[in-house]
């Protein structure tokens, strides 16, 4: 099956990041079934056939995408009397979820005892990222299979192939590790220079330039502008911890990485839909207290006065 064959797409999952790569596939020409557990998501998306289920959307499909949530949502997908394994009929499945190692590697083998193929491709990059067309796609299995995943998925992004089916997964949950690990420093270094008495501006200038991929968060990071979500909090907590099993299970060493999954899990329980930025919000909290203390000092009588 080569890129023209695979003409016809099962995307499973329409939330933020499968609307973008649905749109990316539409732009290219596929033509699309698409369904989510929610079905009025998937028809809000305006693309494609509406499938009644996993399994009726992948059945007269060249390519099969999902891009779910994690574990508990594959298997939700996949498994069962409707799910998506029920109708693989020699499909080539993509996995573009961030599930974790152990999950791709179980739902590759029972995609494989169905009679298909499997490739697992999760995305470096937010949907707004995706839409642009400048997101990074890791990708991880058995040489065939890659062969017939790359042109697809060269029309949601740049490829990287990084090894046997688990690879790209780790690989995933280093890079959401880092991006935990940086934007817990953004938000204590922003706040930290603030109250050293440094321009608001001037302080996220310097982080900017040292990472600048926060430019796309700087409204969060210095106000309280958080919409639209490109990341939410609760969804980079379910992947830190993945990551912390995965590097426990190896042995690794990642103190910092620990410390910012405890931040990103509190934050997590007290606004878990808002995007990443709002990692920001109890050190902007702790600015506006020392503010508060300051002025109460100086409008306060003092002694001889």
């Amino acid at each position: 099956m080569n890129a023209r064959q695979a003409s016809r797409i099962a995307l499973l999952g329409t939330g933020k990041m499968g609307s973008a790569i649905a749109r990316r596939l539409d732009e290219a020409g596929y033509g699309l079934t698409v369904w989510n557990r929610t079905r009025a998501r998937a028809e809000a998306l305006g693309l494609g056939r509406i499938a009644a289920s996993p399994a009726d959307a992948v059945r007269d499909a060249d390519v099969v995408i999902s891009s779910l949530t994690g574990p508990d949502a594959l298997n939700a997908t996949y498994f069962g009397a409707k799910g998506a394994i029920s109708g693989a009929t020699g499909q080539l499945f993509i996995d573009m979820s961030t599930a974790g190692p152990t999950a791709e590697i179980e739902l590759g083998s029972a995609v494989r005892a169905a009679g298909a193929s499997f490739v697992e491709a999760p995305i470096l990059g937010s949907p707004v990222v995706v839409a642009a067309g400048q997101a990074v796609v890791l990708v991880g299995g058995d040489g065939s299979d890659l062969q017939q995943a790359i042109p697809v998925l060269e029309a949601i992004g740049q490829t990287r192939s990084v090894g046997p089916l688990g690879s790209a997964a780790r690989l995933k949950l280093v890079a959401n590790s880092m991006l935990a690990d940086v934007m817990e420093a953004a938000a204590e270094l922003q706040a930290a220079g603030q109250a050293a008495g440094l321009d608001t501006d001037d302080v996220f200038w310097v982080l900017q330039r040292l990472v600048p991929s926060l430019e796309g968060r700087r409204a969060g990071l210095l106000g309280d502008d958080h919409a639209p979500t490109q990341f939410a909090l609760r969804d980079l907590g379910k992947d830190v911890d993945l990551a912390l099993a995965l590097f426990r299970g190896s042995g690794a060493r990642t103190p910092l990485t620990r410390s910012a999954s405890q931040l990103v899990g509190a934050a997590a329980s007290q606004t878990p839909d808002l995007d990443i930025a709002a990692l920001s919000l109890p050190y902007r909290s702790g600015l506006d207290a020392a503010a508060t203390r300051s002025r109460a000092s100086v409008t306060s009588p003092g002694e001889g006065m």
